[in-house]
């Protein structure tokens, strides 16, 4: 594993290490799961915007959406 250094203002230093208290984690495992959220969220979004400048991707009306599917009933 590779161990990176990172500055951080004061307040959020004591926010992390209150989170690792209440989580009984270390400080370490708890920024080390926020990172991979973060790049999984990070990555979901690149593939939302991929997918709505794909012009071969059709955009729907959410008023038809919402017709059809309150029709459906």
């Amino acid at each position: 594993m590779t161990q990176i250094t990172a500055r951080v203002p004061d307040e959020l230093l004591a926010a992390l290490d209150s989170a690792a208290a209440q989580l009984q984690r270390s400080r370490a495992e708890v920024v080390r799961q926020a990172l991979e959220r973060y790049v999984e969220d990070f990555d979901d979004l690149d593939i939302a915007l991929q997918r709505l400048r794909d012009p071969s991707d059709p955009v729907l009306d959410w008023e038809q959406v919402k017709r059809a599917l309150l029709d459906s009933d």
